[in-house]
């Protein structure tokens, strides 16, 4: 049973158009902004991966990715249902260095996610990952803490 619930007097601030320009406007400036702050470049996130790679996340154990088979390569595709095995996966096959890390987006099908009104069967999330050693995260604590 859905959970999405839009109040009987809810009326949206922009038309569906400008929802699209400011999600737009938003993740472009955040995204150059925090790419400068930490020094971070854009990589393009896979809609799916080979099943038997392991870079698909099982997320919480019972969720089933949505799969479907290439012929031609003769193996099982997965829509990516997470980006955690795999950006760290990207930033040794792109060689990232201590410092520096990558920003990504990504869209995906969830087929079994509790619906709500935070929480769809598509997804476009965006996410980023940095190499840090054991010396730069106690700098960069050390830094936060003063």
């Amino acid at each position: 049973m859905s959970k999405c619930m839009i109040p009987e007097a809810y009326t949206p601030a922009l038309s569906v158009y400008d929802t699209q320009r400011a999600i737009e406007f938003i993740k472009r400036n955040f995204q150059s902004n925090l790419c400068h702050a930490l020094n971070l470049k854009r990589v393009s996130a896979p809609l799916f991966v080979e099943e038997s790679s392991g870079l698909n996340d099982n997320l919480n154990g019972y969720e089933r990715p949505v799969s479907f088979d290439v012929p031609d390569v003769g193996c099982e595709g997965q829509v990516v249902h997470s980006l955690a095995k795999w950006k760290r996966y990207a930033l040794k096959r792109y060689n990232f260095f201590p410092g520096n890390g990558l920003v990504t987006d990504m869209n995906a099908i969830r087929r079994d996610e509790e619906l709500d009104n935070i929480h769809s069967v598509y997804v476009d999330q965006w996410d980023w990952e940095k190499v840090i050693t054991r010396d730069s995260g106690h700098r960069q604590r050390h830094l936060r803490d003063q």
